[in-house]
Parts: C-alpha cells; sequence; structure tokens
C-alpha cells in the first residue's frame, strides 16, 4: 500500500515586486495553513517523508503542516521538480520515489495538484484550492506502478470556516 498526500500552497501575495518562486504567503494563506493542519492533527499519521517545492509560498505552507503536526523536519526535502504547474514533473517524481516510503506528502502548486488528485483519484475535484489537501492510498506495492487509488480525505480551508 502507498499513499500520497497532496497539499496546494497557500494564499500567496501579489503586493511584492519579486519573482513568482519568491511570492510570499497573504496572512489568509498562513491562518488556512494552521487550519487545515490543525484538522488533520488526530488521525493523520507522519509520513515517512515530505517533500517541498522550492517556492517560498509552498515551502512556508510545509513548514506551518510540519510544525503544527509536529513532523519531523530530517522527512523534509525539498526539490525542484515540484515546481511545476502542469503535473508531468510531479508525477514523473512520484513514479520514482524510493519504494522504503509508503506515506507520503507533497507541498506544491496548481494546476498540477487538482490534475493529479483527478487523474489518480477515485473523486473528482474542479480546484484544489490554496492549502486545500488530497490524500489518496493506492494497492500497490511500488510508486512506479500506482494507478486509480482510492482519495480518502479531501479538505478546503472554506469548509473549516
Amino acid at each position: 500500500m502507498k499513499t500520497l498526500t497532496l497539499v496546494r500552497h497557500g494564499k500567496s501575495s501579489w503586493d511584492y515586486d519579486v519573482s513568482d518562486k519568491d511570492r510570499p504567503l497573504k496572512q489568509r494563506g498562513i491562518n488556512d495553513a494552521i487550519l487545515v493542519s490543525n484538522a488533520i492533527k488526530k488521525d493523520f499519521a507522519q509520513p515517512d517523508a515530505v517533500f517541498s517545492s522550492p517556492a517560498n509560498r509552498a515551502l512556508h505552507t510545509c513548514a506551518i503542516f510540519m510544525q503544527e503536526l509536529g513532523f519531523d523536519l530530517s522527512k523534509l526535502t525539498v526539490t525542484d521538480a515540484l515546481y511545476d504547474f502542469g503535473g508531468s514533473s510531479v508525477i514523473d517524481f512520484i513514479k520514482h520515489l524510493d519504494e522504503s516510503y509508503k506515506n507520503i506528502m507533497i507541498f506544491g502548486h496548481n494546476h498540477a495538484f487538482t490534475s493529479i488528485s483527478n487523474i489518480f483519484g477515485n473523486k473528482s475535484i474542479d480546484n484544489l484550492s490554496t492549502s486545500g489537501l488530497v490524500s489518496i492510498r493506492f494497492d500497490a506495492n511500488r510508486w512506479a506502478d500506482i494507478d486509480k487509488g482510492i482519495t480518502e480525505l479531501i479538505i478546503f480551508p472554506k469548509q473549516l470556516k
């Protein structure tokens, strides 16, 4: 069994003249990441590994989740493969994960994460909102073999307000 949890970065700010990778979170993005991470705190199993896009907004969202959930920071790897908006780079990254990982969590971007949620999950979503989370379980022993899985959890911040 393999479990993939996707978290889209929190709401980012366009108020600064910075590159796309350097855009920070808005206060709403921070608040929503805290809200969603606290909503899963009780029942969420600590992943074997956590991966994040290097974009400031994704990495900050990841840091909030890891802090709120008490995840070991040594499990975090930042990778350019997740700075992807279409999804092909993210899918390739997932398919080549170390087979010792059973449960992973990744932080990244749309439209990639909405597409991946719909490609691999059995519940369709129109848009993975900022700070939104989707967890999919696969009946597979190898990441390379994942196909259609069972969408076990979908959380959008607006559901919690």
